[in-house]
């Protein structure tokens, strides 16, 4: 679930009516550093056993200006255990990403993320299975399939259509297990739902359609109704 800039109040109403299907719970891009109540939000979050990891924005950021080692010391002190490593924002060498990869993964949860932000650049599936494959390798515990919180890029066309022979490739070459679809839409969620089945681990999902998805999980909306 992506958290925009939830209140407190806000976290413990999610938490009540969906916290159940709630795995992990991302601080969009860089909210967290703009936003006034993240002691107060990590402390209800963490109360309610829901980890949090911050937008993979400010790892990006860390990277540019050089300040990897305060960026993890500041993750220490807020006693996160997740990390994203991303270079949607921030284009970072191969070597540099899997490298700071291999760094935190003995530390923390890495979800690493792989796709363009950017609508108009189309990468072949074989470089995305074999990016994918390197992040896993250096120590990533799941990689994100990129998206955007539009839904209009990455796995998708700039309409929300879902790139099928992409999917399809990346399916056949890695465990969707180990994968994460950015999925933003109803229609996309109900798309991977009927492709993969009602355990898709799916990303970017707004606190309000948290228990929706639920419901195309467990087949009781039309797009999923068994038939």
């Amino acid at each position: 679930m992506i958290d925009r800039g939830l209140s407190v109040a806000g976290v413990h109403q999610l938490v009540e009516v969906a916290g159940a299907h709630v795995d992990v719970v991302k601080l969009g891009w860089g909210t967290a550093l703009a936003t006034g109540n993240l002691p107060a939000k990590l402390a209800a979050y963490a109360g309610h056993g829901i980890p949090v990891v911050l937008g993979g924005t400010l790892t990006e950021l860390a990277v540019a200006h050089g300040r990897v080692e305060r960026f993890v010391a500041w993750l220490r002190e807020l006693g996160l255990g997740h990390v994203e490593v991303s270079d949607g924002i921030a284009p970072m060498e191969p070597e540099v990403k899997l490298g700071l990869i291999a760094r935190l993964a003995p530390e923390f949860v890495v979800f690493s993320e792989v796709g363009s932000k950017d609508a108009e650049q189309v990468t072949a599936p074989y470089r995305w299975v074999a990016q994918i494959e390197a992040e896993l390798e250096a120590g990533a515990t799941r990689v994100i399939a990129e998206a955007r919180e539009s839904g209009s890029a990455g796995i998708f066309r700039a309409d929300g259509e879902v790139r099928m022979g992409l999917i399809d490739e990346i399916a056949h070459s890695i465990d969707v297990g180990r994968l994460v679809f950015e999925a933003p839409r109803k229609d996309q969620q109900a798309w991977f739902v009927r492709r993969f089945g009602p355990d898709v681990n799916l990303g970017n999902i707004a606190p309000e359609d948290a228990l929706p998805l639920e419901t195309l999980r467990l087949g009781l909306r039309s797009d999923t109704v068994p038939q």
